[in-house]
Formats: C-alpha cells, structure tokens, sequence
C-alpha cells in the first residue's frame, strides 16, 4: 500500500518521488511503500505548523474539544484499518492492534476534556491594586516522535495533549509503521483540524538522524516529545538541549516484578504472564525481570512455568497469543540471551524456540549479574527469573538498574508492600497488578535512564504549554525615582 506524507492536509509526495518499503516481518512481502521524506520535506512540515498556529491556538476549548472527539470517533470506525496495517508493518496480534486504537481513541477523547483545564491561577500580587496570573499558554509547533511497539496508542498520545493546549504539531512516523502514523493523521485531518495542524513525516531509516536533527533544530519547533529506546533519547535530549528546547523523553525499561512471601500466587502468575508476555514483551513497561522471594519461589516458578508453555505462538493472522517480532534480528537477539544464560548457569524453564521472526514465551530461572539478560532489556519474550532471600533484597535487586520506568509489587500485606513501592526507584508502581498498564488520565514516565517528563491527563499540560506571569497595574502607580 501507497503512503505518503501528510503537509498542510494534503497528500504530498517525498522529494524527487523518493520512497522506502517495510516489508512484513512474518511473510516478507512489502507492507507499505512509503514516502521518504527530505530535509526540504521536513522543513516544509514546519513551515506549514507555523502558519497554522495562528488559527488553532485562538481557537476555544469547545472546539478543539469537538475536533478531538470527532477524531476518536473516526478512528474507531476506522479501527479495521489501523488492525490491517499493524498486522502487516509490525507483526502484532489483533488483539494488541484492536487495544491500541480502543486506547488511542480514548487518549483524543482524553485530551478533548482537558481542554477546558488548560488554565492558571491568580496569585497573590505585592503591589497593592495589582491583579497577578499564571498563566498556562501553547508553546508553538510541537514535534513528536513516536515508536512501532505499540504505534496508534503512542503515536496519538505524541500530538494529542499538544493539540488540546493550542499547539500545532508535526508527527515523525516510525520508520517500520509509516502507514499506521499516517492513519492517525488522517483521523486528525478528517476531524476538522485546521490544514497544517497536524502534519506526518516519513522516512527512510537511513536518513532518520538527519531528520530529526533538521526538525528539532528548526526555529519555529519549541518542544520535543520522544518516546523509544535509551540510547535514542539521549541523543534527542541532547539536540533538544544544545537547541534550548523542552524534551519530554519516555525511554526504555527493565520492569521488576516483586514476589513477596504473602504474595496470592495465582494472582502473582496472572499478572507476570500478562506484564511479561503481552505484544511478545515488546512495550516499555513489559516485566523484565520477576523477582521472587526464596521461600516461594519453587512453587511459583512451577505454576508460572506451566502457564508460560500452554501460550499459543505463531503468525499473528491466526488465533495466538504472541505473534511476531518486529524483526528476525530482534528474535535472534532472543537466542543470544538464552544462550548466555544458559552457558553461565541458568536454568530454561519454558520456551526457548524460535521460527523466523516468531517466538515463544521463555522463561530463565536463577538469573544472575554476570549474565546480559540481568541488565540488558530485552524488548521480546524471553524473561529472568531471579531469587532472593527476603523483601529487602528484592527491593535492592530491583533497584540495580539504570531504568525506572513501571514496577510491581505482590503482597496480601499492603503495608509491607507499600513500603516495597515508595522504595523501588521508577516513575509507575503497581502493588497487586502487572508492570503493563496505561490510562489517558494517568502521570506516564519514567527516571533515571527511562527519561524524564510525564504525559497525560494535568501533568501533560505542564508539558506542552508555558507557564506565564502577566499582571493587571495601576498606571499611575509609585516608583521610586
């Protein structure tokens, strides 16, 4: 399927007719030819957000509203077409598919409402008859760049909350699902937005750091938004940085999963099989690493083991519960880690095979620091298991990590597990849920190497407008010479 780039609310052509092809990962076959964009491609992105920020930011909360509810709505009328194209680009199930357009869709609707919480306060002023505000404004053209893993959820929350504030905003697709990007655009566009609003920009993957350079240094972007791995992030930060513009930064993860000894075991497998293995473990928040006390850790392993092989996996066009890989290589990187593990002590519990891009649900029992899969994330399906004597070393295996994005905490003790949550260092803690979890209406992000920054619901405002000060004085006040 044709694709091409979004500017201005018209279709237009890459550069020199320019394109690149992402093939299916599971078939091979070409998923989508899509436009590759240029620099000049770009520019002309910014160009057309600038000039439509004029009409969009004096625009009021019921109309913006509308147009985001509006949007909503045709993306879930539209949700066959974002299921196709997820299927095809990244090898998702369509169930994984089907949440992500519920989720995104809800995310508009989200945004729609806060439209009339974009506001400011009154405080008090010094200077007598002086009226003081706060005052929370649009901060101009918004640039987000969103990821594959979970493309429609995380490519509409890159530009939903920015429109509601009054920006205009310019969405870099990601280089291996250009169509489902483009789709969001077009819900957007359809919606009633102004022409230029919304604008989406494809590339080939061997000119995206030429790109993203171009379009966070252009003067008229004010704020960056970038949601993938670490080693990206640090990256966009620092052009970000270098350019005196906000990042908000969601980054990579390596979710502990706590198993206290009072934990409901049953529950406690659930919710690991769910965190671990939802979208074959490819989402920032997948549980990573399932931490078990000792003194349970027998009996849970074997359930969580027993569970883990009765997984259904294969092409995600059939009725499974993992589907593909993004790519071979992510599933080759799989049977690295196992072999590592493996050859320094660990023990395979479950899974551990692989077909092309397809694998199935793994787990590594007795996970220790000398192996990759301790520190490294694995962004797929196979998982570490890794025993410890009581709470306190859990917290502290828990916390030897260079991430804190999500975490979880099992334990019929709340108190007990309370203090496990205040004490693990991550921006998201679930006592009793999986790792996996997502609200529009929810402060998202992460510290220390999973970024800074949070989207959603208020604390999203924050984010994407600037705070100013004006004041109301009497004119004919008193100075002092």
């Amino acid at each position: 399927m044709k694709c091409d780039l979004l500017i201005g609310g018209a279709d237009v052509a890459a550069e020199a007719g320019k394109t690149y092809s992402r093939t299916d990962p599971v078939t091979g076959a070409v998923a989508t030819e899509a436009a590759a964009a240029s620099v000049a491609d770009a520019l002309k992105a910014v160009a057309a957000a600038q000039a439509a920020f004029a009409e969009w930011s004096v625009q009021g909360p019921e109309a913006r509203r509308k147009v985001l509810t509006t949007a909503a709505d045709i993306m879930d009328a539209r949700a066959g077409e974002f299921v196709d194209a997820m299927v095809e680009e990244t090898g998702a199930t369509a169930i994984w598919a089907g949440f992500n357009v519920h989720l995104a869709a809800g995310m508009l609707r989200e945004a729609g409402a806060m439209t009339t919480q974009v506001g400011g306060e009154v405080i008090p002023a010094n200077k007598p008859g002086t009226l003081a505000m706060a005052v929370a404004k649009p901060r101009g053209v918004c640039l987000g760049i969103a990821p594959w893993n979970a493309p429609v959820i995380l490519g509409t929350r890159a530009v939903a909350t920015a429109l509601a504030c009054g920006n205009t905003v310019i969405l870099k697709s990601s280089e291996l699902c250009p169509r489902v990007h483009r789709l969001i655009g077009e819900c957007l566009t359809e919606a009633g937005l102004p022409k230029g609003a919304i604008n989406v920009i494809s590339n080939a993957p061997e000119d995206a750091a030429e790109i993203v350079k171009a379009l966070i240094e252009a003067p008229e972007v004010r704020h960056v938004n970038f949601t993938g791995s670490t080693g990206v992030g640090r990256i966009i930060g620092r052009l970000a940085g270098e350019n005196l513009k906000p990042a908000l930064l969601e980054l990579g993860g390596k979710a502990p999963f706590v198993v206290l000894e009072d934990a409901d075991l049953e529950g406690a497998v659930n919710a690991a099989i769910f965190g671990s293995f939802m979208n074959q473990g490819q989402i920032c928040m997948s549980t990573e690493r399932i931490i078990v006390v000792e003194a349970v850790a027998d009996a849970f392993i074997e359930k969580l083991a027993a569970k883990a092989a009765t997984l259904p996996y294969g092409n995600p066009r059939e009725k499974v519960v993992l589907g593909s890989l993004v790519s071979e290589g992510a599933a080759e990187k799989m049977d690295a880690l196992i072999a590592d593990a493996t050859g320094k002590g660990a023990k395979l519990v479950a899974g551990g095979t692989r077909d092309g891009a397809i694998h199935s649900a793994t787990l590594l029992d007795g996970v220790t620091p000398d192996m990759r899969i301790y520190t490294e994330e694995s962004f797929g399906p196979v998982k570490s298991i890794i025993r410890v004597k009581d709470a306190e070393e859990a917290i502290a295996v828990a916390n030897d990590t260079e991430y804190g994005l999500s975490s979880a905490v099992f334990s019929q003790d709340i108190t007990k597990a309370l203090d496990a949550a205040n004490k693990i260092r991550s921006g998201i803690c679930h006592i009793n849920g999986p790792t996996v979890s997502d609200e529009p209406q929810m402060p998202f992000g992460g510290v220390q190497a999973s970024g800074y920054g949070r989207f959603g619901g208020k604390a999203g405002i924050a984010e994407f407008t600037d705070l100013r000060w004006i004041t109301i004085e009497n004119p004919k006040q008193h100075y002092p010479f």
